[in-house]
């Protein structure tokens, strides 16, 4: 749905941007993560067509934002982190202009109560905008990047302003959208891609860093390959039919954590899948698994690993080694 080809933005002498390239398939949730200067919203601002690049291609549903600026912003509705509100504005007022702007072509007045339902603001639909709070502000904000239901939606932090409870909200809204729409989503806030986003790319001082899985992100950081596992049953029988599993390298038991209930640690060999092995074993044997967890690194660990200047010094080492071993 989303074809992003050798990527660059240049201001001046300074570079926003530099040569990234990725893809997002249709109906996927990708986080779009990096540190503040990053390129986030560099990127976010080309693709939508707010912004030219300086060299590289983007492509929306086929449609090349430089050749066919207009098809491509039809199958995009975008919320920037602050939303274009009009504040002399009613909501109704305002997502009714918008609409026309748009020119949605959807049946306006039911078409309008379904978004308004969607993003919880039928009850503040009469009031001024400039009368509301932020996090209604930021609601209204989603609601007219989903005016005419458009294929994609880009989100930067569609999450600010709201309480513990609106987040949720709007977390299960985005997680429901996403099984029809193809969605870019912006934030600071790791726990919130964490639960809603299937794959996740960080960018850092205009660079690509990473593209992955939470989990592959995390395994291939981490030097630790190994599960967590809580069993109930006799230590030592546990131990022995975890350790019976083909491929498994190593079982050692943590101790006991709560009555009956002992905590192992699992390493594989060659860093092999054997989660379902493991539950197979257990329940043969009549052992319950409460909990089976990775031990390895948190969206959060990868996150800081991945932005460090460390880290982004040794990738660029290692291309230019690889580049000077080509030539």
């Amino acid at each position: 749905m989303i074809e992003v080809k050798n990527l660059s933005k240049r201001y001046g002498p300074n570079v926003a941007l530099n040569n990234i390239s990725f893809s997002v398939e249709e109906g996927t949730v990708v986080g779009f993560l990096g540190p503040n200067g990053a390129g986030k919203s560099t990127t976010m601002n080309i693709i939508t067509g707010y912004l030219s690049a300086s060299s590289g291609s983007v492509t929306v549903g086929g449609y090349n934002t430089l050749d066919n600026p207009n098809e491509v912003k039809k199958l995009i509705g975008y919320m920037p982190e602050i939303p274009p509100l009009y504040p002399d504005m009613t909501v109704k007022e305002y997502l009714n202009f918008m609409y026309d702007l748009k020119k949605v072509t959807l049946p306006r007045e039911k078409h309008l109560k379904e978004i308004c339902a969607l993003v919880k603001i039928t009850d503040v639909y009469p009031r001024l905008i400039n009368n509301l709070s932020k996090g209604y502000k930021q609601r209204v904000g989603f609601a007219q990047a989903l005016l005419g239901n458009p294929p994609v939606l880009i989100l930067d932090e569609p999450t600010v302003g709201l309480d513990p409870k609106q987040i949720i909200e709007i977390r299960n809204l985005i997680h429901n959208l996403g099984k029809k729409h193809t969605i870019i989503l912006s934030s600071h806030i790791l726990p919130e891609i964490q639960a809603v986003c299937e794959r996740i790319i960080i960018v850092n001082k205009g660079n690509l860093v990473a593209d992955g899985t939470p989990d592959s992100l995390s395994q291939n950081l981490s030097a630790d390959h190994k599960l967590i596992l809580r069993v109930e049953g006799n230590e030592t029988e546990v131990k022995n039919a975890l350790k019976a599993v083909k491929f498994v390298e190593t079982v050692q038991s943590c101790g006991e954590k709560e009555p009956g209930v002992f905590e192992y640690e699992v390493e594989a060999r060659d860093g092999r899948d054997v989660r379902r092995e493991l539950f197979r074993a257990a329940a043969s044997k009549n052992f319950p698994i409460l909990s089976m967890t990775n031990a390895g690194l948190s969206l959060e660990d990868v996150f800081l690993r991945l932005t460090s200047a460390a880290y982004l010094q040794d990738t660029v080492s290692e291309t230019i080694t690889e580049g000077e071993e080509e030539e």
